[in-house]
């Protein structure tokens, strides 16, 4: 039996609540705008350097959310036949497109600019996924694997950072929410990964190597453009 991922949770709930006017979750983000729309719905009482640290969460983890869409994309281009992979994939592939929907919800409320490299990040994770699909399954569950430990990583070092927003503003402890369970949802796809012998791919200590540092070479360039 495939092992069931949880998409029913109130954080992934917002990829449908946070496009409805009368939404609870979508007031969250309001009450600034609604006090003066001049300014943006982010924290007006932080520091200009933790609003750069705040955009600069935001634009990399939209742009890592669409990434993932497009690395599960081109897996299930080559997989998605398969009796055990292709439903596995597509799981999770669900719960990203959750993920993203409330990423580009957040970087609209919080007037966010989007990163340059979207085009890029699309094209290349349709072909890390497709290539590492096309070396077996192992090697699919081994790119899953890399990617997520680092994602992983990220998003524990963002909620580090969180520590320093104030939290009388209603979007903080939402943001730190959704980071949290985002993190969550990355490591269990890791788990998932190698219960499904991803460290049988061919190659598994170089392959993660490089999915890895490619991962994180990413996530800085997204940071600044």
């Amino acid at each position: 039996m495939l092992p069931r991922i949880s998409t029913i949770s109130p954080v992934c709930r917002l990829a449908r609540t946070l496009t409805t006017k009368a939404s609870p979750s979508a007031a969250y983000f309001d009450v600034t705008r609604q006090t003066d729309p001049a300014i943006s719905t982010s924290p007006s009482n932080i520091t200009r350097k933790q609003r750069n640290a705040l955009d600069c969460a935001l634009r990399v983890d939209q742009a890592g959310e669409v990434a993932a869409n497009w690395i599960y994309r081109g897996q299930m281009a080559v997989l998605g036949r398969d009796l055990k992979a292709g439903p596995l994939i597509q799981e999770m592939w669900d719960q990203e497109k959750k993920h993203l929907a409330v990423m580009d919800k957040l970087q609209v409320q919080h007037r966010i600019r989007p990163t340059i490299l979207l085009d890029i990040a699309k094209v290349a994770g349709f072909g890390l996924g497709a290539v590492t699909a096309l070396m077996g399954k192992e090697a699919a569950m081994a790119c899953t694997e890399a990617v997520e430990t680092v994602i992983g990583e990220h998003y524990d070092d963002q909620l580090r950072e969180m520590v320093s927003l104030p939290s009388d503003h209603p979007s903080v402890p939402l943001l730190r929410e959704i980071v949290q369970e985002f993190r969550d949802d990355e490591l269990e796809h890791l788990d998932i990964a190698v219960e499904n012998h991803s460290q049988r791919a061919p190659a598994h200590a170089l392959l993660s190597s490089v999915v890895g540092a490619g991962c994180k070479v990413a996530i800085e360039l997204c940071k600044r453009v």
